[in-house]
C-alpha cells in the first residue's frame, strides 16, 4: 500500500519523500511506483530515504505524513510517537489502516497531533480503485477533515465517504463479513462450487474466495479478527476465521502473494489447482457442474438485464438457490443495518461498496427486487430487516441515490 500511495500522491503533483527501513528498499519501491504509473518520470517527484537517517528531516518539512506500516497497533503507535516529536504544528498525519481504531492510535500524542490526525483508507491498488474512506476520530479538527476531503476529491480524484471510527470502518466491515461467511462454508461445499454460485452474476467483480486470495489471507485474518474481537452485532459469528485458514496462514499460505503455497487457488505450470480444506492439499481444478438458475442469471447479467437476473435468483427452486439467496440477502441486511453505525447514510455505504470493491451497492439490490420483496425475503431467512428498508417498503420509495452511470458500472463483472 505504501507503493500505491506514493504513486497516487506523486501523480497528483506532490513531492513525496518515501521512507523505508533501509534506503535501498525505498529505491526499489520507487521502481515499483514507476511500474504502476508506467512512467519513469514520476520518480522525479519521489525522494528515497530511511527511517533512521531521514525521518526527522522529512517529517519536519512535510504538509502530510502518510503512514502505511503493517496492520499492527503497537507498531503504529510507536511510529506516531516519533512523528509527534518532529512534525510541524499544522501538518496532517494520516494512517492508511484498514480498520484499526483511529482514536487508539492517537492516544498519548500531543493535542496538536490528535487534532490533525485521521484515517485515509485507500483500497488496493489505489491507482486503479478510487474508493476512499476518510475516518476522523472524536478529536480531529473538522477543518482538517475538510482540507483532506478537498485534497483527495479535487486533486487526487477519489470517490470519498466519511466513515465512522468503528472496527474495519465501513467498506471492509461489510465486505469481509460476506467473504468470511463464504470462507466458513468451504469445508461443506468446496472452493469451486462457492465461487461459481456467488460469482459476478450476484453483483461483484470477482468471486469471494478469489478476492480473499487477491487481498491476502494474512490481511483477511487481521480484518476479521479485529471485528470479531471488538464488535458485537447480529453477524458476530460470521467474522470468526475458519480453522483451516488459520492453519494455512501458519504454513505460509497467504493467497496470490505466495504463489508456491497458494491460497484457495494455486497456479502451477500445469494450470490452476484447488485447495482441499480437509487434507490441506491441492488438486487439479475441474469446472463446476452447471446449475440452471446460475447459468440463466449469468446470461441475463452479461447483457445488462440485472432486474431479471435477480428475479431468477428470487424464484429459483433449486437447493443451491437457498444458499445463494442467504449470502446475497445477508450482504444487503448487514450493510444497511450498519447505517448510522459505520457511516451516516446508506448512500455512503453504497459508494464505498461500488468504488472500493466494485460490488453492487446494497441499495441497488433493494431497488431492483423491490423493498417490500426484500423485507419478505429477509424475514423468510431470519435475517435482520434494516429500518431504512422497512421505511422504503412502507412508503414505496427507492433507496439508491447514485447516478444512472454509477448504477450500471457496479454490475460489471
Amino acid at each position: 500500500m505504501g507503493v500505491g500511495a506514493a504513486e497516487l500522491f506523486a501523480a497528483g503533483g506532490y513531492h513525496v519523500v518515501m521512507l523505508a527501513r533501509e534506503r535501498e528498499k525505498a529505491i526499489d519501491a520507487i521502481a515499483e511506483v514507476q511500474g504502476l504509473a508506467r512512467a519513469e518520470a514520476i520518480s522525479e517527484q519521489i525522494e528515497p530515504g530511511s527511517y533512521d537517517a531521514d525521518l526527522q528531516r522529512a517529517v519536519s518539512g512535510a504538509a502530510i505524513v502518510f503512514e502505511a506500516l503493517a496492520e499492527d497497533l503497537a507498531l503504529k503507535r510507536s511510529f506516531f510517537e516519533r512523528i509527534d516529536r518532529y512534525r510541524a504544528p499544522d501538518s496532517i498525519v494520516a494512517t492508511v489502516s484498514s480498520g484499526l481504531s483511529i482514536a487508539e492510535m492517537a492516544q498519548g500524542r500531543s493535542p496538536s497531533f490528535r487534532q490533525h490526525f485521521l484515517g485515509i483508507h485507500l483500497f488496493n491498488p489505489p491507482h486503479v480503485i478510487v474508493g476512499t474512506e476518510v475516518i476522523p476520530h472524536a478529536e480531529t479538527d473538522p477543518a482538517v477533515v475538510e482540507r483532506v476531503v478537498e485534497l483527495l476529491n479535487k486533486r487526487l480524484g477519489r470517490r470519498l465517504i466519511e466513515a465512522r471510527d468503528r472496527p474495519a470502518f465501513a467498506g471492509n466491515r461489510v465486505a469481509f463479513k460476506t467473504m468470511n461467511e463464504v470462507a466458513q462454508l468451504v469445508p461443506d461445499y468446496g472452493v469451486v462450487f462457492l465461487d461459481y454460485l456467488i460469482g459476478p452474476h450476484t453483483g461483484r467483480a470477482m468471486a469471494p474466495l478469489a478476492t480473499i486470495d487477491l487481498v491476502g489471507w494474512d490481511v483477511h485474518e487481521a480484518i476479521v479478527n479485529n471485528v470479531y474481537t471488538r464488535a458485537r452485532d447480529e453477524a458476530h459469528v460470521l467474522f470468526k476465521l475458519p480453522g483451516y485458514m488459520k492453519d494455512g496462514i501458519a504454513q505460509g499460505r497467504l493467497g496470490d502473494k505466495t504463489p508456491a503455497h497458494g491460497g484457495f487457488y494455486r497456479r502451477t505450470e500445469k494450470g490452476v489447482e484447488i485447495l482441499d480444506t480437509s487434507s490441506g492439499k491441492y488438486h487439479e481444478a475441474a469446472a463446476p457442474k452447471p446449475i440452471d438458475f446460475v447459468e440463466e442469471m449469468k446470461v441475463l447479467h452479461r447483457v445488462g438485464r440485472y432486474r431479471e437476473s435477480l428475479a431468477v435468483l428470487k424464484t429459483a427452486r433449486a437447493a443451491e438457490a437457498d444458499l445463494a439467496r442467504r449470502v446475497v440477502l445477508g450482504y444487503v441486511s448487514y450493510a444497511l443495518n450498519r447505517v448510522g453505525e459505520v457511516a451516516e447514510t446508506n448512500g455512503a455505504i453504497d459508494t464505498i461498496m461500488s468504488y472500493g470493491f466494485n460490488w453492487a451497492p446494497p441499495s441497488v439490490l433493494v431497488d431492483l427486487l423491490g423493498a417490500a420483496s426484500i423485507v419478505e425475503l429477509l424475514k423468510r431467512y431470519e435475517l435482520k430487516v434494516p429500518p431504512i428498508v422497512e421505511r422504503a417498503a412502507a412508503e414505496n420509495k427507492k433507496l439508491y441515490a447514485g447516478s444512472v452511470l454509477d448504477f450500471g458500472r457496479t454490475f460489471v463483472g
